[in-house]
């Protein structure tokens, strides 16, 4: 389905990664580098459907060539802890046909980074099987070019002046200086614009070929959606679902899923439910206006008895056996109604409203109770995690703090960069939750098999909700095929649609008149 999430990844020379490696694997391509001498062959990766790389104006046209683009991007970076590219991981909405997948991949490009001056790499992708999960890797340069086409320095030595614009000496007699960005293309906030610029253009894409479906970016309690986020498993856990390793998270995630579907459907049932109640009440107010108020109000059951007269007098016209085959239909659907109404004294259609706030109540505190064991069992399967990750790494961690020297220390730093930032962020998440390295794993297991349990416990509750609406849908839908006016049309009168109103109005009336005649028949043949 359509979605708005997008990955953003930096190539890294420091992680031993390659960005004409990475352009091979995108484009299904046999590239060679000249940085390491190595042929680059993904020519055997499958579902490569389209290629392409997008140059600015002023970029040299043999660019558009993917060996020679990457290739001079890494000769230009010779550091070695350079940057080489940036790339990103976009998920195509199935709803558009794949035909157009192209242009709204071009669309989106030139409008965020082709514009600013960056050459685009990008290359769709659809795996088997076909259209279940299409999506669209993309590769960025980080360089701006001159209007030669020439690559620019990502930074510049700028010098820092006083109050009176002059350049401050410092006393070791050079100047104070600082480095600044030549663009500004890494700046934070492009993360957050570039990804809501794909959601713009997604839903562009989506109108464009008539689909209801729309993304959203915000989180579903910004959207006011009651529908719990599931929890990001990871490429690891990833890999163990795929080859049918059961996960906590995994498992937790599909117990959500399943929560998520049930909750829809309760509330999509109480909802309807309650709208078709509240357009029946006005339809009656409208009815018992001309009524005195002493007969002005049936019940239930004689309205669910007024509609299945109604249905007979539609089949005047039919077959004996039709007549005889629909109006058994009808009674049997009509015992079944009153039985459960009278079981669950259900007498009005006030008293039926308040039987699904009832519900809906009940329904709303089973989502409270299953909301709280989630986010709990969430916070568990963390801690879980950033234990294992903090343990993971702990060794690089601490002889990095054992560093005395402050120059041996930062260029460490650099080189297990992705190891101590996912220390770090372990760590803090265990901070955040008010624990250390020395919490009590089992006891936090226990804990989330209890919580288990108890999630299961709800999931009965919620089962057993559904199992309440049931005959209260039977209801409704036995009902709404009558009060459809396209189906209850009135024979005798010309125009060809009339409100349920008019119709159990004319029927009444037509009673009336019948029974009137047939006691004055009967009173002349007595008379006789």
């Amino acid at each position: 389905m359509a979605n708005p999430h997008f990955e953003i990844k930096i190539t890294k020379r420091s992680k031993r990664q390659s960005a004409v490696a990475g352009a091979a694997y995108q484009s299904g391509e046999n590239l060679f580098s000249e940085y390491d001498q190595k042929h680059k062959d993904y020519r055997k990766k499958e579902g490569v459907v389209y290629t392409e790389i997008m140059l600015p104006s002023h970029a040299p046209p043999e660019y558009a060539d993917r060996e020679q683009l990457w290739n001079a991007v890494e000769a230009v970076e010779n550091q070695w802890n350079s940057q080489l590219a940036r790339r990103f991981v976009l998920a195509l909405p199935r709803e558009v046909p794949e035909e157009l997948y192209p242009q709204m991949v071009q669309d989106y490009c030139n409008q965020f980074f082709v514009s600013k001056g960056m050459i685009v790499d990008f290359a769709i992708h659809d795996p088997k099987p076909p259209g279940h999960n299409p999506h669209c890797h993309v590769m960025l340069t980080m360089r701006a070019m001159d209007e030669h086409g020439k690559w620019l320095p990502k930074a510049r030595k700028v010098y820092d002046l006083d109050e009176n614009g002059e350049r401050i000496r410092l006393p070791s007699g050079n100047w104070k200086s600082h480095k600044e960005d030549t663009v500004d293309w890494n700046e934070q906030y492009y993360g957050q614009e570039w990804r809501t610029g794909w959601e713009t253009v997604q839903n562009r894409y989506l109108e464009m070929v008539n689909s209801p479906v729309r993304v959203d970016l915000r989180s579903y309690e910004k959207q006011g959606l009651d529908i719990i986020p599931t929890v990001h498993m990871g490429a690891a856990v990833t890999q163990m679902e795929r080859r049918g390793i059961q996960t906590n998270i995994g498992n937790l995630n599909r117990d959500i899923k399943a929560a998520n579907r049930m909750m829809s459907v309760i509330r999509s049932t109480i909802q309807n439910l309650r709208d078709w109640i509240s357009d029946i009440l006005e339809a009656r107010k409208e009815l018992l206006a001309e009524k005195k108020p002493e007969t002005a109000s049936p019940d239930l059951i004689n309205l669910l008895r007024d509609y299945l007269n109604l249905r007979k007098a539609e089949r005047r016209d039919w077959s004996r056996y039709g007549q005889q085959k629909g109006t058994t239909k009808d009674l049997q659907s009509f015992v079944n109604a009153t039985n459960y109404l009278k079981a669950h004294e259900i007498f009005t259609l006030e008293q039926l409203d308040s039987v699904l706030e009832e519900v809906k109540q009940k329904s709303g505190s089973i989502s409270t109770g299953m909301k709280k064991a989630e986010s709990r069992m969430k916070v568990i399967t963390g801690i879980q995690n950033a234990v294992a990750d903090c343990q993971q790494h702990k060794a690089i961690h601490d002889k990095y703090v054992r560093i005395g020297w402050k120059t041996v220390q930062s260029v460490y730093a650099e080189s297990h960069r992705d190891e101590l930032d996912a220390y770090n962020k372990a760590y803090r998440f265990l901070k955040k939750h008010g624990v250390d390295l020395n919490v009590d794993l089992e006891a936090l297991q226990v804990e989330y098999e209890q919580l288990q349990t108890s999630h299961a416990e709800y999931t009965g509750q919620l089962v057993a909700v559904q199992e309440e609406l049931k005959p209260l849908k039977e209801i409704r839908y036995w009902v709404s095929k009558v009060l459809d006016p396209e189906q209850a049309e009135v024979k005798k009168k010309p125009e060809p649609k009339h409100s349920v109103t008019e119709q159990i109005r004319d029927y009444r009336e037509e009673s009336r008149k019948k029974d009137e005649q047939h006691r004055q028949e009967k009173k002349q043949n007595m008379e006789l």
